[in-house]
């Protein structure tokens, strides 16, 4: 198959962002074609004067619709591309010079219907978006899941960075209208529907991701509140590993409990954990101030992410509460 590569972007009031993403485009060094369909998602900012003045750079489309969240956008947008070969971004990364050549080498390799990439930080971000960056991709905060070592079929590629073919598409009708949880939720039902899925390591993106400390709480607390609800819908997908972050934050309060009691090792094996997350933040990033910020983010993911998925357990789980009505916030209605 002659692959059509069609770049879907959905943004909801970030035009110095889309603007940022479209000159990464301009740098592409790649004689594979391409076209960019940008979805306005209800925006009160928009990006049309941005988009204009790309028109005669690049082949790009844009359409404005009413706010239904990233998911149904994602679906609006691939249903009007042209291509055969849809690669989904958000609006807040940044595309190395070989990105698009290293997918189009990865599947002509090796052809897979769904496909994603990892994430990285840009030299331009500041100290808090690299320590936040760290922490989601380390493998002692995340053990890797978000894209650090070649795998099939059991990869779950992640919205900001993932490919699906037209085919695919179809077949699954695109994301659902839950968000955040609308990238696994879809890969959980390619798999299903037989459909095989990779990582392709050398198709990184430079992700931006929160700018605080409190919208990355938010953030990963949503993460956390997602998580059982797709237990739910897909129980043979749940891992006793996503249990980590609750029992991480719940066993420092009993640490810290113990130690006033007199009982040390268990808050000594906290604080080994947190020397050897600087140790490795430092090493990575050779940044003081980015390592000290990053054990103040993998604290905020963990409390956040795991008071999220022990409440949304509660209510989902046990009392057996309707997602859409028990949590109303992380679905849209399209």
């Amino acid at each position: 198959m002659q692959l059509e590569f069609s770049f879907i972007i959905p943004v909801y009031n970030r035009p110095e962002e889309v603007q940022e993403l479209l000159n990464s485009f301009l740098a592409l060094k790649t004689v594979v074609p391409f076209e960019i369909v940008l979805v306005e998602d209800g925006s009160s900012l928009t990006s049309e004067e941005i988009v204009a003045n790309y028109k005669n750079r690049l082949n790009i489309s844009y359409f404005f619709k009413p706010n239904t969240g990233p998911g149904d956008s994602r679906n609006y947008g691939m249903a009007r591309a042209n291509g055969n070969y849809f690669i989904i971004l958000d609006s807040d990364c940044i595309l190395p010079q070989d990105y698009l050549q290293a997918v189009c080498d990865s599947l002509n390799e090796e052809f897979v219907h769904c496909f994603g990439g990892p994430d990285a930080a840009h030299s331009s971000f500041t100290n808090l978006q690299k320590a936040i960056d760290f922490a989601m991709t380390s493998f002692l905060s995340t053990g890797g899941i978000r894209g650090k070592s070649y795998s099939v079929d059991k990869f779950q590629p992640r919205s900001f960075n993932m490919g699906i073919s037209k085919e695919a598409f179809l077949a699954t009708q695109g994301f659902g209208t839950i968000h955040p949880g609308e990238d696994p939720d879809l890969t959980i039902r390619l798999w299903k529907k037989g459909f095989k899925t990779k990582l392709i390591p050398n198709a990184k993106v430079f992700h931006k991701r929160r700018i605080s400390l409190s919208k990355f709480y938010k953030q990963v607390h949503k993460f956390g509140l997602v998580r059982p609800i797709l237990n739910s819908w897909h129980p043979e997908t749940a891992k006793i590993t996503y249990w980590f972050p609750t029992v991480f934050i719940f066993g420092f309060f009993v640490a810290t409990i113990t130690f006033v009691l007199g009982f040390k090792w268990l808050l000594l094996l906290y604080a080994t954990y947190f020397i050897l997350f600087f140790i490795s933040a430092l090493v990575k990033t050779k940044n003081l101030l980015v390592a000290l910020q990053a054990l103040l983010a993998v604290t905020v993911q963990f409390a956040g992410y795991g008071w999220g998925f022990l409440k949304s357990t509660f209510f989902v789980t046990l009392l057996r509460r309707k997602p859409e009505i028990q949590f109303p916030q992380l679905f849209f209605k399209n």
